[in-house]
């Protein structure tokens, strides 16, 4: 079955940068559009990042513009999002997700995993 685990979360300092992977099993990876989200206690799931299967086009919500990077290496059928200058409302669980579909913030892809958290303290 599909299967989507992340890890590099943690804590960090306010500016401070993470680097999360997704590594991606039971579905052929370079098929498949990937994404992160990210949901904060007591708040709805955001988009946070979304990356084509070639990883030729990204999108990134304009909260984490300029400072998060997606990408992708299909031999290794991983995704990534590097997270640079990290403020205390990037605190959140951030989960990647896989779709045949392109990956909009208001996507709801089938395949999720189960979630890294991420804090950043002030």
């Amino acid at each position: 079955q599909v299967q989507l685990v992340e890890s590099g979360g943690g804590l960090v300092q306010a500016g401070g940068s993470l680097r999360l992977s997704c590594a991606a099993s039971g579905l052929t990876f370079s098929s498949y559009n990937m994404g992160w989200f990210r949901q904060a206690p007591g708040k709805e799931r955001e988009f946070v990042a979304a990356i084509s299967w070639v990883g030729r086009s990204t999108y990134y919500a304009d909260s984490v513009k300029g400072r998060f990077t997606i990408s992708r290496d299909n031999a290794k059928n991983t995704a990534y999002l590097q997270m640079n200058s990290l403020k205390p409302e990037d605190t959140a669980v951030y989960y990647c997700a896989a779709d045949h579909r392109g990956i909009l913030p208001t996507s709801s892809p089938p395949y999720w995993g189960q979630g890294t958290q991420v804090t950043v303290s002030s």
